[in-house]
């Protein structure tokens, strides 16, 4: 659509659209063009400013205006905006329309990389990085509905168990990524310090407010659970979060290299290991993640072929064997 006034009149001050009213009034008409049309080409005669010109148009301090408004991307780039306009021959629809939609993006963006910073991911890792070709259990379309907003609006949970180095970390980090981006926080903590941060709250009177930590975000991954050694208050700090977040409906996510029925020896504790594996699968499921170690896949030390028992002997890297090896030990005399 071509624009037939610059976009600088539609932010004109009404005193300053009278008074070039007024001044056409007594103007005398150029011919061919009748009374209302020399009015309307005098009031939007006014060039539209340089981007390089001050922010003031028609005694509106742009600038102004979309500082106080919080409209810091729009302030940035309006002026170039226009110059695009101008040259394009956009609508106003069309100006106004893009100015709008580069400052939702802009604020988007920010608030995604804010909630990432703040999830505190050890590393950043998306479901589009995981290779599922060595996965045989695992597929894309299983994990669907957990890169979904229905995922943490419905209050649903995950346990990833595999072997180390099965990608567990990754998935769980591009689940709560992909929650970030559907608008939700989340936070990543591994199991340890999970539980050491909360025992020490608790010593020192601090648990209800470090217990908050983790039961207010809208999803929660504990990571390596099994790994290290905990406490034996292990299994009571983690039914305190698992607890709270499923009283509220909150999502976790759990990687683990242990099996489920086992988390009892791994806590401490059995009978709250399975009050917890009980709550978080209520309204969760458990993948298993196999194939081939994703940091030594190169090596090959998950192909059984590699595995076999060698019939060469063991020497030292460097050294040759003699070809006749001297006794080791002595002879014994009778």
């Amino acid at each position: 659509m071509t624009r037939k006034e610059p976009l600088a009149s539609v932010i004109a001050t009404p005193a300053a659209r009278a008074g070039r009213v007024k001044a056409a009034e007594g103007a005398p008409r150029k011919r061919g063009r009748s009374e209302a049309e020399s009015l309307d080409a005098a009031e939007h005669a006014a060039p539209l400013p340089s981007p390089r010109q001050g922010a003031v148009i028609e005694g509106i301090n742009v600038d102004a205006l979309l500082k106080r408004l919080h409209l810091a991307n729009a302030r940035r780039m309006w002026r170039s905006l226009i110059a695009r306009a101008e040259a394009e021959e956009w609508s106003y629809e069309q100006f106004f329309a893009v100015l709008v939609a580069e400052e939702v993006a802009h604020r988007q963006q920010t608030r995604i990389g804010r909630l990432s910073h703040r999830a505190a991911f050890p590393y950043l890792k998306t479901i589009d990085d995981f290779n599922f070709t060595f996965q045989s259990t695992v597929r894309l379309q299983l994990l669907g509905s957990a890169l979904s907003p229905d995922f943490v609006t419905q209050g649903n949970n995950l346990i990833l168990y595999g072997r180390p180095g099965r990608g567990k970390t990754h998935l769980s980090i591009a689940i709560a990524y992909r929650a970030i981006q559907n608008g939700f926080d989340a936070l990543f903590v591994t199991a340890a310090e999970l539980i050491d941060e909360l025992s020490a709250a608790l010593r020192e009177g601090r648990f209800a407010d470090v217990l908050a930590t983790y039961t207010h975000p809208a999803l929660l991954v504990v990571d390596e659970v099994g790994y290290l050694t905990y406490g034996t208050d292990a299994a009571n700090m983690l039914f305190h979060v698992v607890n709270e977040r499923h009283k509220r409906g909150r999502s976790m996510v759990f990687t683990t290299n242990k099996p489920l029925p086992t988390w009892g020896r791994v806590l401490h504790d059995q009978d709250l290991a399975e009050a917890i594996v009980d709550r978080v699968l209520e309204r969760g499921r458990l993948l298993t993640l196999d194939g081939p170690s994703m940091r030594t896949k190169h090596l090959g030390l998950d192909d059984p072929t590699t595995l076999a028992t060698s019939t060469q002997p063991a020497r030292v890297s460097g050294i040759d064997r003699h070809e006749f090896p001297e006794p080791t030990s002595l002879p014994v005399r009778m």
